[in-house]
C-alpha cells in the first residue's frame, strides 16, 4: 500500500479536529473557515468590543525518539513545570514586596519617633 503524503495526512487530522470542535458546537457561535488550518469567529469581549478569535490545529511531526503519547505528555509536563515556576516566582515577589513594605513602615515609624523626641 502506498504511503499517504504528509500534507494529506495532516489535513485529514485537522479536518477531524475541526469537525469535532466546530461542527458539533452548541454555543451559537458562528465559525468561518479561514484556511485549512484555522477557523475564526467574531465575539464581543467583556469590554463590549467586537473581537476576531481564531483557533488552529497544529499536527506535530512524527518523532522517532518518542511516541505521540510521550510527546504530548512531555509538552504537558513542560507547561506544568513553567506554570509552577511562575507561581513560585510570583510568591517570592509577593513576599519580598510585603517585607519591603514592612521595612519602609518600620523606618518611617522610627523617623517619626525620633522627630517626636
Amino acid at each position: 500500500m502506498a504511503k499517504v503524503s504528509k500534507q494529506i495526512v495532516d489535513k485529514d487530522l485537522r479536518d477531524k479536529v475541526f469537525e469535532d470542535v466546530i461542527e458539533r458546537h452548541v454555543t451559537g457561535i458562528v465559525w468561518n473557515k479561514i484556511n485549512d488550518r484555522q477557523w475564526g469567529c467574531l465575539l464581543t469581549d467583556l469590554n463590549g468590543n467586537q473581537r476576531y478569535v481564531r483557533i488552529g490545529a497544529i499536527v506535530a511531526e512524527e518523532r522517532e525518539d518518542m511516541t505521540a503519547e510521550q510527546l504530548m505528555q512531555s509538552e504537558i509536563d513542560a507547561y506544568n513545570t513553567k506554570q509552577a515556576d511562575k507561581a513560585e516566582k510570583a510568591k517570592k515577589k509577593a513576599e519580598k514586596i510585603a517585607a519591603d513594605k514592612a521595612k519602609r513602615e518600620a523606618e518611617a515609624k522610627e523617623k517619626e519617633n525620633e522627630s517626636n523626641v
